[in-house]
């Protein structure tokens, strides 16, 4: 916990607290004092938290909590957002690459261990067509 702890206040301090105070809403000595570790009298809320990472672009609190409970914080790599009929294609051909894969495995009414996998790697691509396909939308 006190690592974490250390890495909210961190996060405050190295990314001018003036500044993020004034973008949080809050007062700078407020942000200060919720952000010390070793100040019993007050703490930062998760509406504080968040307003940190928000504003900092700062995860050292957010990595110092998934070490804690035994993750790894990866950032994810966002799609590239395509032309909406481009990727409603995209969408259609990877769901129709697993009608044929799933529809291959059970001709002979039994799904070994090479047709799992195959099938878990057409689903793998569905779901990355997905989420071009969200990218697409949201850029629209």
């Amino acid at each position: 916990m006190d690592d974490f702890l250390r890495a909210c206040q961190n996060a405050v301090l190295d990314n001018e607290a003036k500044v993020l105070a004034a973008k949080m809403g809050v007062a700078h000595v407020s942000l200060l004092q919720r952000a010390n570790p070793d100040n019993d009298a007050h703490h930062l809320t998760v509406e504080h938290l968040f307003g940190v990472l928000l504003h900092t672009g700062d995860m050292r609190p957010l990595r110092a909590l998934a070490e804690q409970f035994g993750f790894d914080l990866v950032a994810k790599d966002s799609p590239k957002p395509q032309v909406l009929t481009t990727s409603l294609i995209n969408v259609s051909k990877e769901v129709a690459d697993l009608t044929i894969a799933v529809h291959d495995a059970l001709a002979d009414n039994h799904v070994n261990a090479f047709e799992k996998n195959m099938i878990r790697q057409e689903i793998n691509h569905v779901r990355q067509s997905l989420d071009v396909m969200e990218a697409s939308v949201k850029a629209a």
